[in-house]
């Protein structure tokens, strides 16, 4: 079950006052930040370019190519140690809705792989030691030593 936040709009189209959610400013700072890692070939660098938006990123994380995580809540979205981020991944903390917003906190465990153009939603939590196969889309929870894929993401085995 995927844990989110619900906020009512002041308008019909939630998306249109993002700007009353999150300082424009720092959107743009964190847009400049998650596009230059995007392409960027050190995963050093990469590591701490997401640090800088608030992201918590653990020891040993190799993000792939053309990766890209949520631009307004990066601080909701914590990386543990050792993980594999495939290429073209998203990972989202949060959802404009027709008359409302959400966000919610996304938790990538330790040992964790993550195939190319996956993408996972806000408020999932994917556990220690899991796998989750290319082209998923993850929209719940993945419990722990599991290996998840398809869209939606299920068990495989």
């Amino acid at each position: 079950m995927r844990k989110l936040e619900s906020f009512r709009s002041e308008s019909r189209n939630s998306l249109l006052n993002w700007h009353k959610v999150k300082h424009p400013l720092r959107v743009i700072l964190n847009f400049i930040l998650i596009y230059s890692a995007r392409y960027m070939p050190s995963l050093r660098v990469k590591n701490f370019l997401y640090r800088l938006t608030g992201m918590k990123v653990g020891t040993d994380v190799a993000v792939g190519l053309g990766a890209v995580f949520d631009i307004f809540f990066p601080e909701l979205i914590e990386i543990g140690d050792n993980c594999i981020i495939g290429y073209g991944v998203t990972v989202l903390a949060h959802e404009f809705l027709i008359k409302e917003w959400r966000t919610g906190k996304v938790k990538i465990g330790r040992n964790v792989l993550i195939g190319a153009n996956s993408t996972v939603l806000a408020g999932v939590s994917i556990g220690d030691n899991s796998t989750v196969s290319a082209c998923s889309l993850v929209n719940d929870s993945i419990p722990a030593n599991s290996f998840y894929g398809g869209v939606p993401a299920r068990k495989v085995k």
